[in-house]
C-alpha cells in the first residue's frame, strides 16, 4: 500500500527512496542542523515531508552538483533551506543543473591550486601580499571616492 504523500516516513523508507544508507541520513543529521526528524519512543526516526524534501535537495548537491558538505553547509546558511529544496526541484524541471547555483568557494580547492594562493596557517608568499595589497588600495580608493561624493 502506497503512503500519502504527506505521511512520515522511517528512515528505511527514506534511504530506498533517496537510494542512500540509513548510516548516511544518521551522518547528514549530524552535519545539517536544519535536518531534525521526530524521534519516537526508542530513538525511532521519522520523516516528514519538509524532511525528505530538504534530504532530496542536499542529496542533489552533493551527488549531482558535486559540492562538499562543508558547501552544503554554507548554501544552508546563507540561502535557507527552502533555497535548497527548490533548487532541486527546478534543476530537475529545468533538465539544467546551472540554474542559480550561487558561487561558494571550496576552501580545499583553492588551497590545492598551489602558489600563489593564501593558505591560512602558512606565511603568504610575495605574489599574494602582492595582490592582496593591490585589492586593499583599490577598495580604499573607492571608498575614498564614495565618501566625497556625499
Amino acid at each position: 500500500m502506497e503512503k500519502a504523500p504527506e505521511a512520515f516516513r522511517t528512515i528505511s523508507e527514506v534511504a530506498d527512496e533517496l537510494e542512500v544508507p540509513k548510516h548516511v541520513l544518521r551522518f547528514w543529521e549530524a552535519k545539517f542542523a536544519q535536518l531534525k526528524p521526530m524521534k519516537r519512543g526508542g530513538g525511532r526516526r521519522y520523516y516528514r515531508p519538509e524532511d525528505v524534501a530538504l534530504l532530496r535537495g542536499i542529496r542533489f548537491l552533493l551527488y549531482n552538483d558535486g559540492y562538499t558538505i562543508r558547501g552544503v553547509q554554507k548554501i544552508l546558511r546563507e540561502q535557507g533551506p527552502r533555497y535548497v529544496m527548490d533548487y532541486r526541484r527546478l534543476a530537475e524541471m529545468s533538465g539544467d543543473d546551472e540554474i542559480a547555483a550561487p558561487y561558494i568557494p571550496d576552501i580545499a580547492a583553492e588551497a590545492a591550486q598551489g602558489p600563489g594562493v593564501y593558505r591560512p596557517g602558512s606565511a603568504p608568499n610575495g605574489d599574494t601580499l602582492g595582490a592582496l595589497l593591490e585589492e586593499l588600495e583599490a577598495c580604499h580608493r573607492l571608498l575614498a571616492d564614495a565618501d566625497t561624493k556625499d
